[in-house]
């Protein structure tokens, strides 16, 4: 009797599998399709982190670059990058990488005015 539950046995197990893997399949596409349409944060409800969505935070305009690299820029918020770690070390000041306002000359910039 044991020989012919082997086989009958393997064929009703791997049904079941191929069945649960199905529906597996189908529940994991229903839950894809909400983040396809524009929804990053209801993933992150729905995987158990009762925090609310962060908020939208405007684009920061850089205020310093890098002379060597003027596409190397940095908003003067965060960790500083490394090039001007370097040249801070090697003697140079912040304000010689700060980025003229609106045509302002350097001038301008170190009189101490502020806009209000």
């Amino acid at each position: 009797m044991s020989e012919f539950a082997g086989p009958a046995l393997t064929k009703i197990l791997a049904e079941k599998i191929t069945a649960e893997k199905r529906e597996l399949e189908k529940r994991l596409a229903q839950l894809n399709q909400p983040d396809q349409l524009g929804g990053g944060e209801s993933g992150a409800a729905e995987a158990g982190t009762d925090q609310p969505p962060r908020r939208k935070y405007p684009k920061v305009v850089p205020k310093y670059f890098n002379p060597l690299q003027p596409t190397e820029t940095w908003s003067g918020r965060g960790k500083q990058p490394r090039w001007l770690v370097a040249a801070l070390q090697s003697g140079h000041t912040l304000e010689e990488f700060k980025i003229p306002e609106n045509g302002e000359s350097s001038e301008r910039n170190a009189g101490g005015r502020e806009h209000s």
